[in-house]
């Protein structure tokens, strides 16, 4: 699994997070952002102490965007151009988005 060279595969002997839970050995082949989200799920839901969840993808979207949006466009020297590409989306909607998280000033 790669995009763009941005793949990291686990090492052996590198800790079993979630036993029984990777029949196939599919987390070994995960990104390293793959891990991370699943890691911070897996704490996610240890918080929860067995309570139910809703609107969880809303949440996490909501938590992901923001320093997403920050991130690229601080690694793009502030390019909004530049930062739609890697984004993969065009600049208006950029604009949107980035006024919408109090990114972008007026």
């Amino acid at each position: 699994m790669s995009t763009n060279g941005y793949s990291a595969r686990r090492k052996e002997g590198n800790g079993q997070a979630w036993p029984g839970s990777d029949p196939a050995g599919e987390v070994e082949s995960e990104s390293v952002l793959a891990q991370s989200v699943r890691q911070a799920m897996e704490e996610y839901f240890d918080t929860l102490d067995g309570q139910s969840s809703h609107d969880l993808y809303a949440l996490v979207m909501e938590e992901v965007e923001r320093p997403l949006l920050a991130s690229v466009l601080e690694r793009c020297g502030y390019n909004q151009s530049r930062t739609a590409a890697v984004l993969g989306l065009n600049r208006a909607t950029l604009r949107k988005k980035l006024r919408s998280h109090g990114l972008l000033e007026s």
